[in-house]
């Protein structure tokens, strides 16, 4: 049920009642409402009787065209006020005449609306309501989050005017239920509080006692200011922003290996930090690269967009994985930024939003134009492309000066060729007759196959192999090989080429069809799985596709022939590539003549080789072979060769005629061929320039291969076709769509590109009706536990209504606009420390968690927000805490995820090993611990950690049983507290009665009372008592985890204490912020 207006009653859950019931006439009920029917506020359409249509109408009469009866609409106004068979749904004034109403009162079991079948139904203060409205001119209105938020007047509540403007909204909002704000807590719990919620962690016994002292009238004030400006603050705003990325240091799915993706944790943090503007904070990371010169951390930030999961099963299909990959992005921006369940958009229209199916692939378009694979590389520790180097400042000036001699000795081949000129003439006069082709590493005729094995012609201590037995069948010349698509010829210890390293493959085939695909021979582990690193030549449709590949499709380099080769004749077929790393370094020959190609990538610049995979003919691994095909007289050179030479491979004795022909007689096509020749092959000058710009590309290439790269987004040129997917299928597209906004939200202004640059300045925009509103709701809720509105995730028609409307468009509109409204400390737009600030210096905020009997007969679920709310800290909170009053917390800032303690064998379920940490890394904050999807940290998913394979914008929280087993025997709890037992002894002071209350302070944050005190004296004392006469167990106890205590304290004392400090980690005054 949702609440009824503010100011008319107070929101609550009023009986559900079937109105059919014989016993409870509609006239009785109705009537008795009569009183607050003539006294009550005008209707409000989108806040009162909206939810009541959505919740029971719009399921059958709503936004979807699929389901909808009667052909009636009740969620627009053109549908709600038709006439359809002489009856008006709704007459304005006139609930009485208005078929809805009738339809509502009726006690006809098969007129009544909603039907019994149905199993919903209305309240009578409901249709009462309904009727009300209708009477008073059925006024429409659209759905309070789609209107844009306006700056309302801070009102002066009854006791007086409030230098905070969050306070007069909440005391304003109390004095209509008769309450007001509690009392401010104690000192100590509000220093805890505020402590917890900016840093994640307690205040220290110092920091403590230092707020203690300063009694100064902003005392808490600087409290906050100091909190705002630790480093901590940054660590404690990002874990909540990491549930809402989905960041996961795995990809996911059945091998859920590893990602290097913390990067990108570390620039949420710092950016949280420095209070990069919010506006920024979203526009990079939506579209940081689509920025005129986009900065590297501009670029990091666009990995939010690529922490969905991603999937290196072998055998899936590519293009079903990469529409998942897309709709988690659509879904993560709707949840993220809109506050809005897309999601059930994808298949049909949204049931009860106005979000078409058509609108879901709009947004699709605006987040699916990167160059990407669906399919996940399950050979090599490939980052799933469109990546970017994590290179220092130091690696980017090596790099560019690399590739600035690269370009520089390119530029120089033109001077080389010149300077060439006059010994070439000196040459062209004595040349020799007979063609010599340099560079052969491989040679295979296929006339001899003997065991398996097949001679190479250049190298006999590498010979080639079949396997699976492809039949010897007549070729162009003596003996070829005929393959089934399965089997294949494997040529050995050959072929090794590094993308800077220049060669030619040339064969002759002859191919029994034409296929999408066919695998004519290769250099790679696999297809898809390996995301083709390595070259291959491919037929595809009869054309002829060479590519280099360190990841496909978007690291890579790609031609493919124009003509088409024909089926059941010979064809010679020859690439040759220069090591550029570009697309027009690759040239293709068919029967010795340079073929026109198209450029399908050309992208290419990370390394090609994994492994020492053999060139391989006629098959590849989860890839389509050359089926029916033939091949004869493979040739591999270990140089990129000239045409000339290409066309003598070819059979056409190119090379041989242009060095048998006299010179007057030479054409000009051949006296270049020759000149390309001399200069490559014969000139020393030449040679050893060829040779010294591939050493200089080696040297690049490696200093790049050695650089981890991280996944990012980065624009195609030209948009990728959308459509709308039939039923949410890959394979089912619809009409086809361009990438727009809904219209329910908002157009984007003219003018502004339509793609993720434009979305994001769209959704920046301060006149946006969600994305303030959904920002500050979620910065509230982190404070308060929940949001203004309850449902962060869903500020759509089924979400809940906001509490304190007013308050929360305040909010929205001082967070992106700025405002005055603050007593002598103005907010700038975007800020959102100042609005941090804002929220925990609030009485609101500072109020004491203690209720009253008046507090919970009126409000008992705290929503008026009439005193602080009381709630268990998170699982980040909880490890952080203990580990900081053992003192073995490291608080280094970022920097690689890391492996704590962790149950023997969870890991195995997923086919891994966990290699648990070491030394600091068993300490660090829980922000940094290493988290695997298909197996998270225990410790923190017992105590409800976001999964992490979703976008989680309001985590769920439960009590379980397994909790409290986890805070008494989980090693890193028993071991922090066998530190904090250790602090007690040597620092707690003398007595027994100093060293407890020691003890309570540092995992508590306040004194001990004295009745406190004397249970834990007794507890102290019974468990010394007990491991002084049981020596051994003392010993097991304190041998849990990894450090060893100082020595010099009596182990009986020490695992007491540590039984002591567990019972305080265990305790209500630590487990929850109050």
């Amino acid at each position: 049920m949702n609440p009824v207006r503010s100011g008319t009653i107070f929101p609550g859950q009023p009986m559900r009642v079937r109105f059919s019931h014989p016993r409870f006439p509609r006239w009785a009920t109705l009537a008795a409402l009569l009183p607050w029917m003539l006294t009550a506020a005008p209707v409000d359409f989108s806040r009162e009787i909206q939810p009541i249509l959505s919740e029971n109408c719009y399921h059958c009469h709503g936004p979807s065209e699929t389901g909808r009866k009667a052909e009636l609409r009740l969620d627009t106004r053109e549908g709600a006020f038709r006439t359809r068979k002489g009856k008006v749904s709704l007459v304005a004034g006139k609930s009485a005449e208005s078929e809805v109403y009738r339809r509502l009162v009726s006690k006809d079991p098969d007129e009544v609306m909603p039907p019994p079948e149905s199993h919903r139904s209305l309240t009578p203060k409901q249709i009462a309501l309904l009727g009300r409205w209708i009477d008073e001119g059925a006024k429409w209105g659209r759905h309070w989050a789609f209107v844009p938020p306006e700056h309302p007047a801070v009102p002066v509540p009854k006791r007086g005017g409030s230098r905070n403007p969050i306070d007069a909204f909440v005391e304003a909002r109390l004095e209509e239920s008769g309450l007001h704000l509690s009392p401010e807590a104690d000192r100590a719990r509000l220093l805890r509080r505020v402590s917890l919620d900016l840093t994640g962690l307690p205040p220290t016994p110092a920091e403590a006692e230092a707020f203690e002292r300063d009694t100064g009238p902003d005392a808490y004030g600087r409290a906050v200011d100091r909190l705002l400006a630790s480093p901590r603050f940054g660590e404690r705003m990002a874990t909540d922003w990491l549930d809402v990325a989905r960041f996961a240091d795995t990809h996911g799915f059945q091998t859920d290996r590893y990602r290097p993706v913390w990067p990108y944790r570390d620039w949420v943090i710092g950016a949280f930090n420095r209070n990069l503007p919010f506006d920024q904070f979203v526009l990079w990371q939506l579209a940081g690269d689509l920025l005129p010169g986009a900065t590297k951390e501009q670029r990091l930030a666009t990995t939010f967009n690529r922490l969905h999961l991603q999937n290196e099963e072998g055998g899936i299909v590519e293009e079903e994985y990469r529409v998942v990959y897309v709709t988690d992005r659509v879904n993560t921006f709707a949840t993220t930024f809109l506050g809005l369940t897309f999601e059930c958009a994808r298949c049909h229209d949204h049931k009860y939003d106005p979000i078409s199916q058509k609108d879901f692939y709009r947004m699709f378009s605006f987040l699916q134009n990167i160059d990407e694979s669906g399919q996940s590389v399950y050979f090599g520790d490939i980052m799933p492309v469109p990546t970017m180097l994590l290179s220092t400042d130091e690696q980017d000036r090596e790099l560019a000066s690399l590739r600035e001699r690269i370009r520089g000795m390119e530029a120089g081949q033109a001077s080389v060729a010149e300077g060439a000129r006059g010994a070439f003439a000196a040459w062209l006069a004595r040349r020799p007759t007979e063609a010599a082709i340099p560079g052969l590493v491989g040679a295979y005729a296929f006339d001899e196959l003997k065991d398996g094995k097949t001679p190479n012609g250049a190298a006999a201590d590498k010979p080639g192999s079949v396997f699976e037995g492809p039949r010897p069948v007549a070729g162009h010349r003596g003996q070829a090989l005929e393959f089934s698509g399965e089997n294949g010829a494997r040529l050995p210890g050959i072929g090794h080429f590094t993308r800077a390293d220049p060669f030619t493959i040339s064969l002759w085939i002859q191919p029994a069809s034409h296929a999408p695909r066919q695998v004519v021979i290769h250099h790679s582990q696999a297809w898809m799985d390996a995301g083709s690193r390595g070259y291959e030549l491919v037929m595809e449709d009869g054309h002829a596709a060479v590519g280099l590949h360190h990841m496909w499709p978007g690291n890579a380099i790609k031609v493919r022939t124009r003509a088409a080769i024909p089926t059941n004749a010979w064809t010679h077929v020859a690439f040759t590539y220069d090591g550029s790393s570009r697309a027009r370094g690759v040239r293709v020959y068919l029967d010795g003549v340079p073929a026109e190609v198209e450029v399908i990538r050309d992208h290419l610049w990370k390394d090609i080789t994994y492994g020492s995979p053999d060139v391989t003919v006629g098959q590849r691994f989860r890839d389509n072979g050359f089926k029916g095909g033939r091949v004869d007289d493979v040739a591999i050179h270990a140089r990129a060769l000239t045409p000339l030479e290409v066309g003598e491979l070819a059979g056409r004795g190119d090379l041989t005629r242009a060095l048998r022909t006299p010179e007057p007689a030479l054409a000009a096509a051949d006296r270049e061929g020759l000149a390309a020749y001399f200069r490559d092959v014969v000139h020393e000058a030449g040679r050893k320039h060829l040779e010294a710009l591939a050493a200089v590309r080696r040297e690049e290439n490696q200093k790049v291969t050695g650089i981890q790269d991280i996944m990012v987004m980065q624009e195609m040129d030209a948009p990728k076709p959308a459509h709308v997917l039939k039923r949410g299928m890959y394979d089912a597209p619809g009409e086809a769509v361009t990438a727009d906004t809904p219209a329910a939200i908002g157009t984007l202004p003219a003018g502004e590109p339509r793609n993720r640059l434009g979305l994001a300045r769209w959704l920046i925009d301060p006149r946006h009706p969600l994305m303030t509103r959904v920002t500050v709701n979620r910065i509230w809720q982190g404070f308060f536990g929940r949001g203004l509105v309850e449902t962060a995730d869903n500020f759509g028609i089924q979400g809940s209504q906001p509490t304190h409307p007013d308050l929360l468009d305040w909010l929205a509109v001082a967070f992106g606009t700025g405002t005055r409204d603050v007593p002598g400390r103005p907010i700038a737009a975007w800020d959102y420390k100042a609005l941090c600030r804002l929220i925990v210096t609030s009485e609101t905020y500072r109020q004491t968690s203690a209720t009253t009997p008046e507090l919970l007969a009126v409000d008992p679920d705290n929503r008026l927000l009439g005193r602080a709310p009381a709630r268990r800290l998170t699982a980040e909170m909880l490890r952080d805490q203990a580990l900081l009053a053992s003192g073995l917390l490291k608080e280094r800032l970022g920097g690689p995820s890391v492996k704590p303690y962790q149950p023997d064998g969870l890991w195995e379920v997923s086919g891994g090993h966990y290699d648990k940490g070491r030394g600091d890394d068993l300490y660090r904050r829980s922000l940094y611990t290493y988290w695997k999807r298909t197996t998270p940290p225990p410790a923190m998913t017992v105590f409800d950690a976001a999964e992490r394979s979703i976008c989680v914008a309001r985590r769920q929280s439960t009590s379980t049983p397994l909790q409290s087993l986890a805070l008494l025997n989980d090693v890193q709890i028993t071991e922090a507290a066998r530190f904090v037992a250790q602090r007690m002894l040597r620092d707690g002071g003398a007595d027994t009665a100093d060293r407890v209350g020691y003890a309570f302070r540092l995992v508590t944050g306040r004194r001990a009372k004295p009745g406190e005190i004397a249970i834990l004296r007794d507890l102290f004392r019974e468990q010394r008592e007990g491991f002084a006469a049981d020596p051994e167990s003392a010993k097991r106890l304190l041998a849990v985890g990894e450090t060893r205590n100082a020595g010099g304290l009596d182990p009986a004392d020490l695992a007491a204490g540590t039984v002591l400090a567990q019972a305080l980690l265990n305790h209500d005054e630590s487990m929850m912020r109050r």
